[in-house]
């Protein structure tokens, strides 16, 4: 998993035109939104919903697998 401000591996551009979506069970705070890349090293883009141009974290299909694992178990829970 790597943060990725506009590199050229995958220019903002790219991920502007992404076809970004957000969780039916999101609140009205602390969403993310997630968008399928079409191609390259990366499989999942991530970002937080309030901060559409700010930083992405970006994903291989085994990296989102194993996130998305975590974050069913709890891995990632502040409590």
């Amino acid at each position: 998993m790597n943060e990725i401000r506009n590199t050229p591996s995958v220019p903002g551009q790219n991920l502007a035109d992404a076809p970004w979506r957000k969780s039916t069970r999101s609140q009205t705070s602390n969403c993310v939104e997630v968008a399928p890349l079409g191609g390259g090293p990366a499989a999942v883009a991530l970002r937080d919903s309030k901060d559409q141009s700010g930083p992405v974290l970006l994903f291989n299909r085994a990296g989102w697998l194993g996130f998305i694992t975590g974050a069913k178990k709890g891995q990632f829970d502040l409590d």
